[in-house]
């Protein structure tokens, strides 16, 4: 199982073979990928900032998934610091016997950490403004 909160580049492709399961028949990944605009206002970068608590969350999370009895194993990481567009913040990977589990556990999992990491994104616009945007 991978679970954590890291200040260097993600490889999804790390996190599917992190849940490659003999038993699965799939697996399911998602990479949350910093874009160059938010609100119809271009972004030139951004920075995530984590609270002290945020590894535990991980894990928490990561566990909470992987005690699933559909679930045969979960990879998940975020990256703190900056970032530019194109950089992955968010990389997930679950693997289960079947598609659909798969994409519905993924798909969860992502929603709860955005929910509930305690991490604050710090988005710099072209124009030199900046905005923090608030977590849990």
């Amino acid at each position: 199982m991978i679970a954590r909160v890291v200040d260097a580049p993600l490889s999804v492709a790390e996190h599917e073979d992190a849940v490659a399961d003999k038993a699965a028949g799939a697996v399911v990944s998602f990479a949350g990928v910093v874009r160059d605009h938010d609100g119809g206002r271009s972004v030139t970068e951004l920075e995530y900032v984590g609270h002290p608590t945020a590894e535990q969350v991980i894990v928490e999370l990561a566990e909470e998934f992987a005690a699933r009895p559909d679930v045969h194993a979960v990879a998940v990481s975020h990256r703190v610091g900056m970032l530019g567009i194109g950089d992955v913040a968010l990389a997930c990977a679950v693997s289960t016997s079947h598609r659909g589990d798969a994409f519905a556990a993924c798909a969860e999992l992502v929603d709860l950490v955005k929910e509930r990491l305690p991490i604050w994104k710090r988005q710099v616009f072209t124009d030199g403004e900046e905005e923090w945007v608030a977590c849990p």
